[in-house]
Parts: C-alpha cells; structure tokens; sequence
C-alpha cells in the first residue's frame, strides 16, 4: 500500500513538491575574425574610392556621346554650308593688265614673246557692309548664315613702278585689261554684279581667265587708257553676298577702310589686322578697320605669283560665332564629374560616421549614377532649349533625387536637406567655372582650396583608430 504525504499537523499544509532546475543552453559558438571599428571605416574609404573609379566608366561613355552629337550638329552645318555659302573672303578690285614678257627661246630654236599680267590695286578703297545674319535649320539644329550688301569705292592710278622688265609702257596690251573681283564661293552671290569705273558701266561675268592673283572670281573687260595719261578713275561697285561663319578682306589698296555694321552679338574679329573701333551690344556690333600699304609685305603693282601668300595673310574680318555652344561647355562640365562624385561621397561617408547611420556601398552606386545622369539630362535638354535653362533644369531634377534618396536612406530629412543645399551650391560653382575664361583656373583653384579646407576641418571630427 503507497505511502500518502501526510499533512504538517501544526499548520495542516501540504508539502511542496521538489523543484528541479533546467540547466540554460551554452551560448553558440561564434566563428571568424571580429575587425576593428577602424578597420571598417578602411574598407568603406576604399569601396568608395573604388566606385569612384568605376563611374568614371559611364562618363567616358557620356563624353563620347556628346562627341558624337557634335560631329552631328558639325556635319548639319556643313551641308547647310554646301548648299547656301561658306565663308566669304573678298579680294579686289584689282586691274589686271597683260604686256609683254621676257623673249625666249622654245625647245626647236624658235623665238618666241611671253605674254605676262600685272595687277594693279587700288589707290584708294573704302569698303561698307551691313551683315544681316538668319537662322536656318536641319532637324533639330540651328544654324545662322548671313546676307550682306557691300559696298567697294575707290579711286585707281597707275603707280610708277610697274615691275615691267623693260620698263616701256607701251607693252601693256591696254585692250585686254580687265577688273577682277576675287569672291571665295560664287554661290554666295545674290544680283547681278555692276560696277561705275570713270563713265563706264561694266557687267561683271564669273571666272577670272588670268587667275594668277585670284582662285575664283568674277571679271570684265574695262577701258583704262586714261590712266597712261596720268588720269585717276573712280570706281564703285556693288555686291550682294550671302555666306556664312566668317567676312574677310584684304587690304588691297594703298589705304583701306572698312566699315561693318552687323546684328550678331558674338562677333569674333581676326586675322592680320584688328580694327581700329568696334563696339558690341546686345543688338549686335559695328567696326571700322583702316590700313595702309605700308602695314602689308607686297607692292601696289604685282607682276608674278609669288605675292600670293602674302596676300593671304593680310587677311583680315570677322567670324560671327554661334551661339550655340552648349556642346563645348558641356564638354567643359564633364571634367568636373569626378569632383562631383568625390565630394558627394565624402559628405555622405561624413554623414554616415557622424552620426552613426549605415549607408550601404549599393546605396552609394545608385547616388553615384543619379550624379552621372545629370549629364546625360544636360546635353539632351541643352540641344532644344539652350545650356543655361538645361543646365538649371538637370540641376534641379539630381538636386532633388538625391535630396529625396538621401532622406529615404538617413531617415533624417534636414541631414539630407543639407545634403542638397551643399550639392547644389556645388553646381552653382562649376556653373560659374564654365562661365568664366579668363579667370576660370584662379577661381577653381581657390574654390577647390576652400573645399579641402573645409573637408579637413570637418574630418577631424572622426575617430579615425576606433579607440575610446
């Protein structure tokens, strides 16, 4: 018979049961190797470095976009080029009057007279044009020719010095003298070219048949014998030129005035001579040139081919620039995606350590390709509105993708607000960098100190060796 548990007679309680205690299972086993604080600080520095690295990749590839694009836009203008006028450069008038040459002897013995030109310029020549420039467009490209009307006046001589081997004035052929007008592309030609010389009326027809002065050209025969009797004759020519890009000209005569009017804003003068005033406006641009014969390295009267270099070189005018340059300055942005991205990491690696947030390398790839994409936004939009409003635009549009990202990451908005504030004064600067020319190296390298500084003050904040 089972023994009961008997009761405590004095307080009439049952005994409590025996309490067995269950031993708590060992801590598991922990494998591999514990890194240092610091030690993961190291590896995120140079994971984004190697990110870094590695978005310069898609860069490369957006830089050979944009050089695509504007070999495209380049050859857009060249077949607009090709089918209006190219650049126009306007040489003359001149007098071009055959005489007698040296006498030689052919190869079966014979004796036989050279016939031989001089070209005679101007003693006088006052050149006007108002250039009236007009956009033209090939797709989604714009592309500005010009019409001008020039005006030519002047006075001719027959200087002294001929450079006549035998110096007699009665081996000039007088009946075939000729005015020749050197006009680099014909096509460019929009009336009917007539010029006052003396009391004549001359009609000018295409092609210069003694083209040892001019490459193409338009001429006519003139009657000139007044000039050996020491007479001068007036000329006045008129010329209705189209062409584009550039208008040059060449001091011809023994004192040359050129006077241009125009409506382009961006003018570029150049060549051999600058001119003596010019003012440019926002309405466009007026200019005067005068040079003399004594500022050029040939003579009045040119009797061979060996002035033409010379001649070449004393050119002088005008380009009239695009204003659609937005590939050159976005071109010029481009160099500066690296510090970019750099200094966006930096913050944000800042960001991370300062106030203890994980930003995961994955996370920094994406704001990485959001900072190159801004490029590709540039040079698409740039190419329909113009590199100032599409510049602001993709500015704006990464500003706030990163802002709202970094938000999203941080879970700090006004972190990341700062964030934002700091990368769009960072477009600001490059903003302005791309503006600038002349002072363009001065002020990136100060800015690019002040960042440093800034960056160095800022990391010694950072417990760099982990230790307490």
């Amino acid at each position: 018979m089972m023994e009961t548990e008997k009761s405590n007679p004095q307080t009439g309680k049952q005994p409590t049961p025996p309490q067995w205690e269950i031993p708590s299972p060992p801590p598991p086993a922990t494998g591999g190797l514990k890194l240092p604080p610091h030690w993961h600080m190291f590896i995120k520095v140079v994971l984004i470095g190697v990110l870094t690295l590695l978005l310069m990749i898609p860069m490369m590839m957006i830089e050979n976009l944009i050089g695509e694009r504007e070999r495209t836009a380049e050859n857009a203008t060249d077949e607009v080029h090709q089918k209006w006028s190219g650049g126009q450069t306007v040489l003359g008038p001149v007098l071009t009057i055959p005489f007698k040459g040296v006498v030689r002897m052919d190869s079966d013995g014979k004796v036989e007279q050279t016939i031989s030109i001089v070209n005679v310029s101007p003693e006088t020549l006052e050149i006007t044009g108002d250039i009236r420039t007009e956009e033209l467009k090939r797709g989604l490209y714009k592309i500005v020719v010009y019409h001008s009307p020039i005006e030519m006046k002047g006075t001719f001589v027959l200087p002294e010095d001929l450079n006549i081997p035998s110096g007699n004035l009665n081996d000039l052929h007088l009946n075939e003298a000729m005015i020749n007008i050197g006009i680099s592309d014909l096509r460019g030609i929009g009336e009917q070219v007539t010029m006052t010389f003396g009391e004549q009326t001359l009609v000018f027809n295409p092609g210069i048949p003694h083209n040892q002065m001019f490459s193409s050209g338009v001429s006519c025969k003139a009657d000139v014998r007044a000039l050996l009797e020491g007479q001068t004759i007036s000329f006045s020519v008129k010329l209705e030129l189209k062409g584009s890009e550039s208008l040059y000209f060449a001091p011809l005569g023994k004192t040359t005035s050129v006077a241009l009017t125009s409506d382009c804003r961006t003018p570029s003068f150049t060549g051999a001579f600058l001119p003596d005033h010019r003012d440019v406006t926002g309405a466009g641009f007026t200019s005067d040139w005068k040079v003399m014969h004594l500022n050029r390295n040939y003579p009045q009267a040119l009797t061979d081919s060996n002035w033409n270099d010379e001649v070449t070189k004393s050119v002088f005018g005008v380009d009239m620039l695009m204003p659609v340059q937005h590939y050159q300055k976005s071109m010029r942005s481009v160099k500066y995606a690296m510090l970019i991205i750099l200094l966006t990491f930096v913050v944000s690696f800042f960001v991370e350590v300062l106030q203890k947030k994980q930003v995961h390398p994955f996370q920094y790839l994406l704001i990485g390709l959001a900072l190159c994409l801004f490029y590709s936004l540039l040079i698409s939009i740039s190419e329909h509105t113009g590199f100032t409003t599409a510049y602001t635009v993709a500015s704006a549009m990464t500003v706030s993708l990163i802002t709202c990202y970094m938000a999203g990451v941080l879970k700090i908005k006004r972190t990341a607000l700062t964030i934002g504030a700091l990368l769009a004064c960072l477009y600001v600067y490059i903003f302005v960098l791309i503006q600038m020319e002349t002072y363009a190296l001065l002020a990136g390298s100060i800015g690019l100190f002040v960042i440093l500084a800034v960056i160095m003050y800022v990391s010694q904040r950072i417990n760099w060796s982990g230790r307490a």
